[in-house]
């Protein structure tokens, strides 16, 4: 496979050029594919395997509206929608799509549903490497591997429909038959992505995690509020500190990053903020590294997961959740927000 120097460092890439979708309907043309889940993973993952010619099942509880999802989606009860277990059985791929807490209430059930030779497929190392809270050890006898898109089930979806695909790690964690890598390559491709990068089961949690609280989401959302709160207090209005806050990254600066990188952006902007950019960025950037450091810490010694799995195990969970995300949806910065997005040309016309 190809390889490509990343800063300094050369790394191995598999591209969809190189490891073509046609290679990988033949690797997977014996093979029936069960997605279990089809919650946040599971409708992207699943319908990109049927969009490619892929034999796939979808399991899931029936009831409630993922299932109804699955239904709207195409999948047809009693033949390539069934409950968990029963797409399992069925399955000679098993991709455990189910969040990190459904994968512990229904692991027992699912490890008696694999057979000598199975793949057990994972989009995330948080069930094997912190097998000490989950209880998920796969049995001796089947490969376990993992393909983890670096985005959203719905930009795993909408990134295959425009064509773009998105990138994913992969990683082998057992290979029983001789044939993991071929078989992980083959499902990356065929769920849409645009390239592949090598990984292992720890390194990708370990960054995942780290991700999703830190610059991806929790760090994000943080640091949005700060600036927000700061501007109103010194008497901006919401629309001015909202725009200045989380507008103009969205529909402008962030474009420029993705396009050609943080310095092409700084170049696109005015020299002022150039300058103020460039002196301020290394004052964050000392001010977050002992809050990251802290993170790191929780994630590899297993506190973030713990935290994790008694919060979404809980009967309660779902309506602590609704409540915790209630608050944001009704903060002045995020009704803010959601006037600021109606007032964009493309939904204006819809008024």
């Amino acid at each position: 496979m190809a390889e490509f120097n990343f800063g300094g460092v050369t790394e191995e890439v598999i591209t969809s050029e190189e490891f073509s979708l046609q290679k990988a309907r033949d690797i997977l043309a014996d093979e029936t594919v069960a997605v279990l889940g089809y919650g946040v993973q599971g409708p992207g993952q699943a319908l990109n395997l049927r969009d490619n010619g892929i034999p796939v099942i979808v399991g899931q509880r029936e009831g409630g509206n993922t299932w109804q999802r699955a239904v709207d989606d195409g999948f047809v009860p009693g033949e390539t929608l069934f409950s968990v277990e029963e797409a399992a059985q069925k399955a000679t791929v098993v991709q455990n799509l189910l969040s990190d807490a459904g994968q512990v209430a229904t692991w027992p059930r699912i490890k008696e549903c694999l057979n000598e030779g199975d793949a057990l497929y994972f989009s995330h190392g948080f069930g094997i490497v912190y097998k000490d809270q989950t209880g998920i050890v796969p049995p001796e006898n089947v490969d376990v591997i993992m393909v983890a898109p670096k985005g959203s089930g719905r930009n795993v979806r909408l990134n295959y429909l425009d064509g773009s695909g998105i990138n994913s790690s992969f990683a082998v964690f057992q290979d029983f038959t001789g044939h993991a890598r071929e078989r992980a390559l083959a499902l990356g491709i065929a769920v849409g992505s645009g390239y592949l990068f090598p990984t292992t089961f720890e390194k990708e949690v370990h960054s995942d995690l780290t991700g999703e609280r830190g610059v991806l989401m929790g760090c994000l959302a943080g640091v949005m509020e700060a600036q927000y709160n700061l501007l109103r207090k010194h008497g901006h209005s919401p629309s001015e500190a909202f725009n200045e806050t989380v507008e103009e990254l969205t529909q402008s600066l962030i474009r420029l990053v993705a396009e050609n990188g943080m310095d092409w952006m700084f170049s696109n902007c005015s020299t002022t903020a150039q300058r103020g950019a460039l002196d301020w960025s290394p004052k964050f950037r000392d001010a977050v590294a002992p809050v990251f450091d802290e993170l790191y810490q929780r994630v590899i010694s297993g506190d973030e997961t713990r935290r994790v799995l008694e919060a979404n195990s809980a009967p309660d969970y779902r309506e602590k959740l609704d409540r915790e995300l209630d608050v944001l949806n009704k903060s002045e910065m995020w009704q803010t927000g959601a006037t600021v997005r109606s007032l964009r040309p493309e939904n204006r016309q819809k008024l």
